[in-house]
């Protein structure tokens, strides 16, 4: 059974920073892309950023320039670096893991941006 397991969100100042952690364990093949969702309140989920096994990222259009995401593969492990944050960045972020005809999600982290 593949679990994952997110850490780091919290409450942070508009333009302040916050790292998100995300750690996957069980069978995991290779070959996978691993991701980032956010979901505001009221709102559809949409992704954040995502990036392959092979390096390969893409980012939401809301967060260019602002979100780095970052992998370890040998901890099967994504990181979402957030800078420069702003209130509508306000949501529960959800780690997303994808191999074959797997899917996986992790269990949520809230993220607020508020003075």
């Amino acid at each position: 059974q593949v679990q994952l397991v997110e850490s780091g969100g919290g409450l942070v100042q508009p333009g302040g920073s916050l790292r998100l952690s995300c750690a996957a364990s069980g069978n995991i093949f290779r070959i996978n892309t691993m991701a980032w969702y956010r979901q505001a309140a009221g709102k559809q989920r949409e992704l954040v950023a995502g990036m392959s096994s092979g390096g390969i990222s893409d980012y939401g259009d809301s967060v260019k320039g602002r979100f780095a995401i970052y992998r370890d593969s040998a901890k099967n492990a994504v990181y979402l670096q957030m800078n420069s944050l702003k209130p509508e960045d306000t949501a529960v972020y959800y780690c997303r893991l994808l191999f074959k005809v797997n899917d996986y999600w992790g269990q949520g982290t809230q993220v607020t941006v508020s003075s």
